[in-house]
């Protein structure tokens, strides 16, 4: 009898085993299958894109107010180079009294759509333009430097910007639309309704208003950015720093000098995408270099980098969660 027992209970025991590793290799199986999915052709060239996507609107989200303030502070003034000096607390003050709290999320939909197409073809690019150009050295027994990552982030800012400008433009729109009298406001609704509006009234066309220094700004803005963050993560390589901490520090790095160098471009774009025909049909700025030279003979040269504080404040942030999130995705799917 305890014979019998002992053949059912080893028998028992077989079974358990079997069924625990039928279990096992179906998680391995299934485990396999997302891992190879991760590796498929399409997706390792995706990957990039939509890390950088990713990266880019949670960062957006963060720092919306930031950005229409720091909008509100380049509009101020327009065309004087004296009279009153606005602050960012006197900005924010002035739209929360006007309206509430959640106005300084005017336009959010569109600075969604922009990051949704800009920065996931920026840093894409970016990335895609890196790869080719590791292989290539590696290839001829060399290391990338400074001039290759520059001209990396260079040609990935110019040509997202240009895919991206329709968004921007209405980013912009939405912001300086409070700006104006209550009767000529737009009081555009969503991102949809500002790029239907803008198409409908002023032409096609009139969505890359503004191009010429949004390309030139985000070519400026990724130089600072990429190159010099993907400069600073290989020089703290061999120092004591986490992964994580050489990170941290790389994005600080990138955030000032894309704010130092990309400003003057952003103030002249928020000035040419903001403005609008008189009824005479004549627009106040006629290309990127009027604007230039009417900004600095009627307001002075320092107004290029009005609210320098309040736009490093925007940028760094910014470049910081995008650069950690999607450099974090590029760890989780690698």
């Amino acid at each position: 009898m305890s014979t019998t027992n002992s053949i059912k209970q080893a028998a028992e025991a077989a079974r358990n085993k079997t069924s625990e590793a039928t279990k096992a290799l179906a998680e391995l199986d299934t485990m396999a299958a997302k891992q190879d999915f991760l590796h498929t052709p399409f997706m390792r060239a995706a990957l990039p894109f939509i890390n950088g996507g990713a990266g880019g609107m949670v960062a957006t989200t963060v720092i919306q107010p930031i950005d229409m303030i720091k909008v509100r502070l380049q509009l101020a003034g327009e065309g004087a180079r004296t009279g009153p000096k606005p602050t960012p607390l006197s900005v924010a003050r002035e739209i929360i009294a006007a309206g509430k709290v959640m106005d300084l999320y005017t336009g959010l939909s569109a600075g969604l759509l922009r990051q949704a197409v800009y920065t996931t073809a920026r840093l894409g690019f970016f990335d895609t333009f890196m790869n080719t150009l590791t292989t290539r050295a590696k290839g001829n027994g060399n290391q990338i430097g400074f001039a290759e990552r520059a001209g990396a982030g260079l040609s990935a800012g110019g040509l997202a910007a240009m895919i991206g400008n329709p968004a921007d433009l209405a980013l912009i729109r939405m912001q300086s639309d409070g700006l104006k009298p209550i009767a000529e406001r737009k009081n555009y609704t969503s991102v949809i309704h500002a790029l239907r509006s803008i198409a409908k009234s002023e032409g096609i066309t009139a969505l890359w208003a503004g191009a010429a220094p949004t390309v030139v700004r985000a070519m400026a803005l990724n130089f600072g950015q990429l190159a010099f963050f993907s400069e600073a993560k290989q020089r703290l390589k061999d120092t004591p720093l986490t992964p994580r901490s050489r990170t941290l520090a790389a994005s600080a790095v990138a955030g000032f000098f894309a704010s130092f160098f990309s400003l003057p471009f952003d103030f002249v774009k928020t000035r040419l995408q903001k403005q609008q025909r008189a009824p005479d049909g004549t627009l106040p700025y006629k290309s990127m270099v009027d604007c230039f030279k009417k900004v600095a003979k009627q307001e002075g040269l320092l107004r290029f980098y009005r609210g320098f504080g309040t736009y490093y404040v925007r940028i760094a942030p910014h470049a910081m969660v995008t650069l950690i999130v999607a450099d974090y995705l590029g760890f989780v799917t690698k």
